[in-house]
């Protein structure tokens, strides 16, 4: 297919001026001057036969036909910019978009990416945190590491780990604290599910307990934790996202009872092939997740290219 030609100086002067709405300030941005910006903006409206932008005495507004042309352009101009990206120095550098819930990618996953990038040193991790509602398909994720059944439409789902919850309060608290029913009265933190602390009680044992008990709801554990070490109550969370707080001391587990409300999944669109980026990190998260790999306990590897 004999392809047209493409004016790519005329694409970036209507670009910059689109987003600055100025002719000097797109000029300023591509280092010409004013009236070569004009120009090729004019030669580019005139190629297309219809106009860009209405010129205003103090600036320009964008026409209808602009707009449609806007998007189209800093799409391959933000395609170009990440196959550019994809080489330094020696090697291809192959960029992975992963999604995770911001508690797995805060208490789990940061502290161990050093060792991913250890491994792999030519793939370029592209992080995003959210808070369990994700879109692989219109966000562009590889990967979406999610909590809950391992059962969400049009995808594939790898388990990780079970994430129990548990009590975790201040050492003060704990101190205070004898057995399960001593939590009765108390303000207790919980996530949106209302019956996590019924179903905790009835793991430990108290099978009718009324929950009259004051309480204060979070949509995410990374905010219940920062309620926990500031004092504000006990709260119901999964131990594994919180190794550094447990460890440090800085809250403590007061009784031994957990209660199973679901799990962490490695997901990805069944339509998506899995690219080499894409294997690796799939293939060391997995391994890390089964093996209860702690931050800095893996043997560096240079990954293959």
């Amino acid at each position: 297919m004999v392809r047209p030609h493409l004016p790519l100086n005329a694409f970036r002067a209507f670009e910059a001026s689109a987003r600055h709405l100025s002719f000097t300030r797109a000029a300023i941005e591509l280092k010409v001057t004013q009236a070569a910006v004009s120009h090729h903006v004019k030669g580019l409206e005139e190629m297309l036969g219809t106009s860009l932008f209405k010129r205003l005495p103090r600036g320009l507004m964008i026409t209808p036909e602009g707009e449609r042309l806007l998007p189209v352009l800093r799409d391959s101009f933000d395609r170009m910019a990440d196959a550019v990206e994809r080489f330094r120095g020696e090697g291809i550098r192959e960029i992975l978009n992963v999604g995770a819930v911001g508690t797995f990618a805060v208490g789990w996953l940061l502290p161990r990416l050093q060792g991913f990038a250890a491994r792999h040193p030519f793939i370029e991790l592209r992080l995003s945190t959210n808070n369990n509602r994700v879109d692989l398909a219109a966000e562009g994720l590889d990967f979406a590491i999610r909590f809950g059944s391992g059962a969400w439409h049009g995808t594939d789902a790898e388990l990780l780990f079970d994430a129990p919850l548990s009590a975790l309060c201040l050492p003060r608290m704990a101190q205070e604290l004898r057995e399960p029913a001593d939590l009765l009265g108390r303000t207790l933190l919980r996530s949106y599910r209302p019956d996590e602390w019924t179903r905790w009680f009835e793991a430990a044992g108290l099978r009718r307990v009324v929950q009259h008990h004051s309480s204060i709801v979070f949509d995410t554990s990374l905010a219940m934790m920062e309620a926990i070490l500031q004092g504000a109550g006990i709260g119901l969370a999964p131990p594994r996202m919180f190794e550094r707080q447990l460890t440090s001391g800085a809250i403590v587990q007061p009784f031994d009872v957990s209660v199973p409300v679901g799990s962490y999944w490695l997901t990805r669109l069944q339509s998506r092939a899995i690219t080499p980026a894409m294997g690796a990190f799939r293939d060391w998260l997995i391994d890390a997740a089964g093996a209860g790999l702690t931050p800095g306990k893996e043997t560096a590897a240079p990954s293959p290219q």
